[in-house]
């Protein structure tokens, strides 16, 4: 049983089901619905597919570090193919930006194995080509991962919700070990990289992206990454002029093996 497995039996045992006080997926159909959340956006990537990724600064944005990688050949994606749409609804966004650069976890190899250490430095950031200094697109803050039991909210794209974003207001922190948390938040394709919120006050402000889900006897649950140590590092990477494009490299070309919808000792592990 892989570190990854145990980790999603034991947040089971102890929370007696994934769904339990989780509420539903809300779509943010309208300017009213989507307001406070713009900064919220679809990464196309390549023009195969998308991921979900969030401002936390006017020129900078959050998302999962494989959604920087091609599924097929595991290559590093050129960024110059990647589109930022920020509050992407119906057709329309608040705001279209290029990238300039963007840099995965130092750490995080695109190999397609279901550990801990590959969930835990599953971040990238991205360096926009300008940034967006619209008074309705307003970075979020981050904040400290929550702890077990705390409640907590994601805004993602997905397969099924490709052109508006849609909000659960309430999932949970299901447990929490080096660095990864397992969560009860509905996620799916499209939904890497989904700001994970903390939400007091009416403040939101991001904890974690969604990296993954799984699957244990039919009970649905998320996994990412907390942001603290992981986070610094990638500011780092940028400020020492990092994230330029090559089409070699040690970490940023090597294949994967990736395979959808594996089963690993009994969990169904997929990226979203």
């Amino acid at each position: 049983m892989t570190r990854i497995t145990f980790l999603i039996f034991w947040a089971l045992a102890l929370s007696g089901g994934a769904n339990a006080q989780s509420s539903g997926l809300k779509r943010l159909n309208t300017g009213d619905d989507s307001r406070g959340w713009e900064a919220v956006g679809r990464l196309d990537v390549a023009g195969k597919g998308f991921c979900t990724g969030a401002l936390i600064a006017p020129d900078l944005v959050l998302t999962a570090a494989h959604c920087l990688f091609d599924r097929a050949t595991g290559a590093r994606v050129d960024h110059k193919t990647i589109e930022f749409r920020a509050g992407w609804r119906d057709g329309r966004a608040s705001a279209y930006r290029h990238v300039r650069r963007a840099v995965v976890h130092p750490d995080y190899l695109y190999d397609g194995s279901a550990t801990t250490e590959r969930v835990r430095n599953d971040l990238a950031l991205i360096e926009l080509d300008r940034p967006i200094r619209n008074t309705e697109v307003m970075p979020f803050e981050t904040a400290q991962r929550p702890a077990k039991g705390d409640e907590i909210g994601v805004v993602s794209y997905a397969l099924d919700r490709s052109e508006a974003p849609s909000l659960q207001k309430l999932c949970h922190v299901m447990a929490r070990q080096k660095g990864v948390l397992v969560m009860s938040c509905d996620v799916n394709f499209g939904s890497s990289g989904a700001p994970i919120f903390s939400i007091e006050n009416d403040v939101a402000k991001i904890v974690s992206v969604v990296s993954a889900k799984a699957e244990v006897k039919g009970i649905p649950v998320s996994l990412g990454t907390a942001l603290e140590g992981p986070l610094a590092r990638l500011r780092a990477e940028l400020a020492a002029g990092r994230g330029r494009f090559s089409v070699a490299g040690s970490n940023e070309s090597r294949k994967a093996a990736i395979a959808e919808g594996r089963t690993i000792s009994g969990a169904k592990f997929v990226k979203p």
